[in-house]
């Protein structure tokens, strides 16, 4: 790496920056550059260009820890480490969520989920209940968006919930959060609609995925079991005890496993079903209706 001297602009520091995670082979190597350098420095893109040719050192009185800030951070990322446990951001529906290790990244294909699950809801002060929460990416984002008398999001790691209870505190949105594999500690209790993104990722092909989700992701969040179809099968089976009449039911699921999880919500009596593609064109949400007896 050069010395720090030979860093005299913050152009100079930025090409260093996208030269590394080049040679690292990360894809966007200029974008991820720059976010880090603004993360790093607390800037807007639109300050940078004003000192664009100035030493990164005057940005400000922390201009030279900044500049080690973001020679780490540029190292992290050259490790392939993903870029929202760098900078502790990801954007969903319009809302800044705080990410870490604990927890899976909201991904912009999860907001179709949010989307159908809107789409759908017929009246006011509905109760909802999100399994599966990890960042509370979707129970959040439709307690803002949704006009839901109640929100819970439930867990099976405490790690996660309490990644989600930091995003409560941020957005400052209410929900009740609670430690639970599926509906273990939901006992009789009953909602009108029931979401989940669960792991759907089959066990072999785990291996397979790319290095920033398969060494740096929670295993817990991807990790389906053998036909990836597991919590498919328990969601089906479980689910009609915690549902109202009418309830809803709105899964997350993977491009291949529409016509599969359509068949175990059929054999379980509910009505309605339908499976949602994506911007790509692929099955991507699947959701079915109890019936109102």
């Amino acid at each position: 790496m050069p010395e720090r001297e030979a860093f005299l602009s913050c152009r100079s520091l930025l090409r260093e920056g996208e030269r590394q995670l080049k040679e690292a082979g990360v894809e966007e190597a200029g974008t991820d550059a720059r976010l880090l350098f603004l993360h790093a420095f607390s800037l807007r893109w639109n300050e940078l260009l004003l000192h664009y040719e100035e030493s990164p050192e005057r940005l400000s009185e922390d201009g030279e820890n900044a500049v080690q800030r973001f020679l780490e951070a540029i190292q992290r990322r050259a490790a392939h480490e993903p870029l929202q446990y760098i900078t502790h951001e990801q954007s969903f529906c319009g809302l800044d969520f705080y990410v870490d290790r604990r927890v899976l990244i909201p991904r912009q294909d999860t907001e179709l989920l949010v989307e159908t699950v809107l789409s759908e809801q017929r009246k006011r002060g509905e109760t909802l209940l999100d399994l599966c929460t990890g960042s509370g990416c979707i129970a959040l984002a439709l307690a803002r968006l949704g006009s839901f008398s109640s929100v819970t999001a439930a867990d099976i790691s405490g790690d996660a919930l309490s990644v989600a209870a930091e995003n409560v505190r941020r957005l400052q949105i209410e929900a009740e959060l609670l430690c639970s594999d599926l509906f273990s500690a939901l006992t009789a209790r009953r909602f009108d609609v029931i979401t989940a993104n669960p792991p759907y990722i089959r066990t072999e092909v785990v291996a397979s995925l790319m290095p920033e989700v398969r060494e740096h992701e929670p295993l817990l969040a991807l990790d389906g079991s053998g036909d990836g179809l597991s919590f498919y099968r328990r969601l089906a089976e479980e689910s009609p005890a915690h549902l109202l009449p009418g309830g809803r039911l709105c899964l997350e699921i993977g491009f291949d496993q529409g016509e599969a999880v359509l068949s175990l919500l059929r054999a379980q009596g509910f009505q309605e079903l339908r499976c949602v593609r994506d911007l790509a064109g692929l099955d991507r949400v699947v959701t079915g209706r109890m019936a109102y007896v």
